[in-house]
């Protein structure tokens, strides 16, 4: 195979969203009508790698899914919205991901995982994807696979100059220190950023300070993502932490908003990497404010001919 070169390099997880809409999110051992139920795509690093494939960028993935239908209609996903699918291995040992999420009237979720394959992503899957990780821009990892895999893709990315974006998410409270020296961008929500520091971090004032404690840990700089507050941006060397605002928009679902955030983020650093990393972020906070204004995960993603030319 004659090697491709990708503007975005994705090493993570793809789940099934089982998703049913009801008034309210339920109480223990309550049972609720709900509205409406459908399925989609979902699991972070899938939705990251959609979002950028759909803002243009050249994609690859590289993750496990199941033998089974969830893992062909996954792979059929990605091949409709340009993703490459060379490094998406099939697994007879363990179901597809799932997901199953529940959003309430205003918007708000609650979300239960089954990993299933993909914690079999591991070091095998990453060396078959070598010749990737030589030919990209910018690659992406989360922790919804062994986090052993990620931080070896992180590194693997490091040493062939590759600009790493980590998102740890789900957050883990004893999360391996080498994570932070290997991202170029370290990219979290206000709960990670918590769980992570120790300090809450509810405002903006909060997560300037949280992304001073993270930046002393190694990353090249910090992003916390603060939902309709914006995020606050922080680059290394001595530099004073930004909030970058977002615009009011009227939220119908916010499911998957933090990582079309991160997929547009991954886009406009592998296609202008020159921009201040503050401006990368107020567009892809545009992108991600578009996106809780319909239903679903990535079905709700904008793609660059839904956007405004100035975005561009």
């Amino acid at each position: 195979m004659t090697e491709e070169a990708f503007d975005v390099m994705v090493v993570g997880s793809c789940m099934t969203d089982l998703v049913s809409q009801a008034p309210r999110l339920p109480k223990a051992g309550e049972t609720l009508h709900g509205h409406k139920f459908f399925i989609g795509f979902g699991g972070k690093g899938a939705n990251q790698c959609i979002q950028a494939a759909k803002l243009g960028a050249k994609t690859t993935m590289v993750c496990k899914v199941g033998k089974d239908s969830f893992g062909d209609n996954y792979i059929q996903n990605f091949q409709k919205n340009g993703v490459q699918t060379a490094f998406v291995g099939q697994t007879s040992e363990a179901a597809t991901g799932v997901a199953s999420i529940i959003v309430n009237d205003a918007g708000e979720n609650a979300i239960v995982i089954v990993a299933g394959a993909n914690m079999l992503l591991g070091a095998e899957e990453l060396q078959r994807a070598v010749p990737a990780f030589r030919r990209s821009k910018v690659l992406v990892c989360q922790l919804e696979v062994s986090p052993q895999t990620s931080l070896q893709a992180l590194r693997m990315a490091q040493d062939n100059n590759v600009k790493t974006i980590f998102n740890p998410a789900p957050a883990i409270p004893d999360m391996d220190e080498g994570f932070y020296r290997a991202s170029d961008v370290f990219c979290c929500n206000e709960p990670e950023a918590e769980l992570l520091t120790g300090c809450p971090v509810t405002n903006v004032s909060e997560a300037e300070r949280a992304s001073e404690e993270l930046l002393k840990r190694g990353c090249g700089s910090v992003i916390i993502t603060l939902g309709p507050q914006g995020c606050v941006v922080l680059q290394g060397q001595g530099n004073t932490s930004t909030h970058v605002p977002n615009t009011k928009v009227n939220a119908v679902d916010t499911t998957g908003a933090g990582d079309s955030f991160i997929g547009a983020l991954a886009f406009y650093m592998a296609h202008y990497p020159t921009m201040h990393l503050e401006e990368m972020a107020r567009r892809a906070n545009q992108v991600a404010g578009v996106s809780v204004q319909s239903a679903g995960t990535q079905a709700s993603y904008p793609s660059r001919k839904e956007l405004p030319a100035e975005l561009f």
